[in-house]
């Protein structure tokens, strides 16, 4: 009974500790977020391709999962980064994962186009500092 109990406190002390304060969730300074595929300037045949997104140093969780040191992908295609006090955009050229999908499968037109990640916060906000990976260019065919 008192293990439980422990166990309890801890966890409302964890859920307490994501919802603190107001403003970006905190994110550890060494968080990187990154493609693991397509790769920067890969060809890629056909509009279908698949999107494979890595994460080191935090976790991944759905939209609305109170967890300190975790958020979810957004894919932003050719734009720049978004506000970060704001919730990111939801639209063509800013794909949500909020599902804690950590690969997706995406359609692009013919041409080249950027790719960029950037991690989002419980309420789609980015975290502070921003998790963001470098922007990557990929041509499709």
């Amino acid at each position: 009974m008192r293990h439980s109990l422990v166990l309890s406190a801890l966890l409302v002390a964890v859920l307490q500790a994501g919802t603190a304060g107001a403003g970006p969730a905190p994110a550890p300074p060494n968080a990187q977020v990154y493609f693991i595929w397509p790769y920067d300037g890969q060809v890629i045949s056909g509009g279908k391709f698949w999107v494979r997104m890595g994460l080191r140093n935090m976790g991944v969780a759905p939209k609305g999962t109170n967890v300190p040191h975790t958020g979810h992908h957004h894919v932003l295609i050719n734009t720049g980064l978004p506000s970060m006090t704001e919730p990111i955009p939801n639209d063509r050229n800013h794909l949500h994962f909020g599902a804690g999908e950590t690969e997706a499968r995406i359609e692009l037109p013919p041409g080249t186009h950027t790719l960029q990640l950037l991690l989002g916060d419980k309420d789609h906000v980015p975290h502070n500092p921003p998790i963001v990976s470098k922007k990557i260019t990929i041509t499709v065919r």
